[in-house]
């Protein structure tokens, strides 16, 4: 059975793993408390830039011995950013541990050099003018910086084009040493794992990180203003789009909140691909491409979303369809015929995910750097089997009612 094991070193960083002599694999992962939330109005988007820029080189290697040791290694491996962290991690044979560890903690010393930030500043106003003309064309982050505001929680992942072309080197350089500080870093680890190796490793690899610069608190936002490139509109004016994007965000439970189980429950109920309410009513019956609701959790809040994608003149008519679904929920609660259904397909997926490490990383490392708590996989599986119809009904009452903030992309 898998074992959960910890340490924390005398730097701060904190070393978890969920370790099991009987996979094929281990999967490893840099987890940073460093996200678009943590930003101030010039570190606009720097959390995601940053996560470019540590494959960049560092004293020891450059961006060509960087790459080209991940693949040597064969496994997968990648990085993401979100409002409240970011992520380095990859899966790799067991055999490969120490040289996997010995890289991903190099990554995280990277070189920051004025000519790669330079280069990379590019590829990032291309990615975002990337994401901008896909669909919804920015529909959700409008959403989040008009409920949430446009800082904080609100403020964008990928910061926008006037940020990322107004920062400078010398601000991500700061940014970098006030939030990667070993205190500020969690290193999670699942699969066949050699803990006390990795600890050893680490300790040792890490026992200078604690003497990087401490750079001042940059000085507030005016939160009077709005940041320089974005707009709180809530219909946003799209040339030659052939769909209706409606998205609405409500509250929804935080990462620690009790309800969050039901509430995940709840949203598959209501707006699973398929076999769920809205699917029967939009999906099944071809009125709507996408109709699907969910919840995000975040440290201290939390989002309920609501998505449909149609025909703009079926518009108004699945509007009413899709508040009637959930109306209807609100007044008469779920069934419970639907809610077994429910929480069996989702146990299911749960176990069928966790059989590989790569999987179980993510969670492990994500809750442990927000929460500081531990939950195993049957602990997930006995919180699911034992959500209540009377639980799920409660989670609607409470948040399906909630005035929501209506964003509208279409042409």
């Amino acid at each position: 059975m898998p074992e959960f094991k910890q340490a924390t070193l005398p730097n701060g960083l904190r070393i978890i793993a969920e370790t099991d002599p009987r996979g094929y694999s281990a999967a490893l992962g840099y987890f940073v408390r460093a996200g678009a939330r943590d930003e101030v109005d010039f570190e606009s988007g720097l959390s995601h830039f940053l996560e470019h820029m540590m494959f960049k080189g560092t004293a020891r290697r450059s961006a060509t011995d960087v790459n080209r040791e991940l693949d040597e290694l064969g496994g997968n491996s990648n990085a993401y950013t979100s409002e409240e962290q970011t992520v380095y991690y990859a899966t790799v044979l067991p055999k490969f541990q120490d040289r996997l560890v010995d890289l991903l903690t190099d990554m995280m010393s990277p070189s920051l050099a004025e000519d790669d930030f330079n280069t990379e500043r590019q590829v990032i106003l291309e990615e975002i003018a990337k994401y901008e003309d896909q669909p919804p064309f920015g529909a959700f982050e409008r959403a989040m910086e008009v409920y949430f505001g446009p800082r904080g929680l609100g403020r964008r992942v990928l910061g926008t084009a006037e940020s990322i072309r107004a920062v400078s080197a010398g601000a991500m350089r700061d940014y970098f040493n006030r939030r990667y500080r070993p205190e500020n870093i969690v290193l999670a680890a699942t699969g066949n794992v050699d803990f006390d190796g990795l600890v050893d490793q680490v300790t040792k690899a890490t026992s200078e990180w604690s003497s990087r610069p401490l750079p001042s608190q940059p000085a507030a936002d005016d939160t009077g203003t709005v940041p320089e490139g974005i707009e709180l509109e809530r219909r946003l004016s799209i040339a030659d789009a052939h769909q209706a994007y409606l998205i609405r965000i409500s509250a929804g439970p935080s990462i620690t909140d009790e309800d969050r189980y039901a509430t995940r429950l709840l949203a598959s109920i209501i707006g699973d691909e398929g076999g769920s309410r809205l699917f029967w009513e939009l999906i099944d019956t071809g009125r709507a491409e996408v109709a699907t609701v969910w919840s995000q959790e975040f440290l201290d809040n939390g989002a309920w979303f609501t998505y449909l994608s149609c025909d703009p003149g079926d518009l108004d008519s699945n509007r009413g369809l899709f508040d009637g679904v959930i109306q209807r929920v609100v007044d008469d609660g779920a069934e419970q015929s639907e809610l077994d259904q429910t929480i069996n397909k989702a146990v299911a997926a749960l176990i069928m995910q966790s059989e590989r490490p790569g999987n179980r990383l993510f969670g492990l490392g994500s809750r442990w750097l927000t929460t500081g708590k531990y939950h195993s996989l049957d602990t997930q599986l006995d919180r699911l089997r034992g959500v209540s119809v009377e639980q799920v009904s409660a989670a609607a009452k409470k948040y399906l009612v909630n005035e929501p903030v209506e964003i509208i992309a279409c042409e």
